[in-house]
């Protein structure tokens, strides 16, 4: 399959070094971070109970897991995060901070296009396709999102993969905060 990797290697630690348990050489897992991600990270607190667990997950795994990850945005999710209101906008064009922005490549636009023209999602989820599309054709590990409603969708997700696949990629394991928070859920 065609990939185009965007994977990093870890700094270089010496065994004498205190900080033994980092791999030196090693590609890091790379995690394709969606506008959701940020915008839960960053919303004010709710009374919306459903919103309020998942800001708290997002929090958790944003402060215990991202550094165990190559992250990685897209120019769409720079763009996304600073529509709406102004001050919640400051916030997630600052939760960017310094993560990675993957290129828009022509693939991509082929794949997006793949994805709504084979009904993997439905048309008026072109910028979700595009999202996907990104992060399989620049061969991502994962896709964190909270968008259930068309990306991490039980219903969608068999369909995504096989568009992907027939199309010369391997879909990256889309889910949500709690899906990658690794074996600290099993305490």
């Amino acid at each position: 399959m065609r990939r185009l990797t965007a994977r990093l290697t870890c700094a270089v630690l010496q065994k004498d070094d205190k900080s033994v348990g980092t791999w030196y050489g090693i590609p890091m897992k790379t995690v394709y971070v969606e506008t959701s991600i940020l915008s839960y990270l960053t919303a004010r607190t709710t009374r919306d109970l459903l919103a309020t667990a998942r800001q708290q997950m997002t929090r958790e795994w944003w402060d215990t897991r991202r550094a165990s990850f190559d992250l990685f945005v897209s120019p769409l999710v720079e763009q996304e995060v600073q529509r709406g209101d102004p001050d919640a906008a400051r916030r997630r064009v600052g939760a960017l901070g310094d993560l990675q922005t993957l290129e828009i490549v022509e693939e991509a636009y082929e794949l997006a296009a793949a994805l709504i023209s084979e009904s993997a999602l439905p048309a008026a989820a072109q910028d979700d396709a595009a999202h996907i599309a990104l992060a399989a054709v620049h061969g991502m590990d994962y896709l964190l999102t909270w968008n259930c409603r068309h990306i991490d969708n039980a219903e969608k997700k068999p369909a995504i993969r096989s568009v992907c696949s027939r199309n010369g990629y391997a879909c990256p394991e889309i889910c949500t905060p709690e899906e990658l928070m690794g074996d600290q859920n099993e305490n």
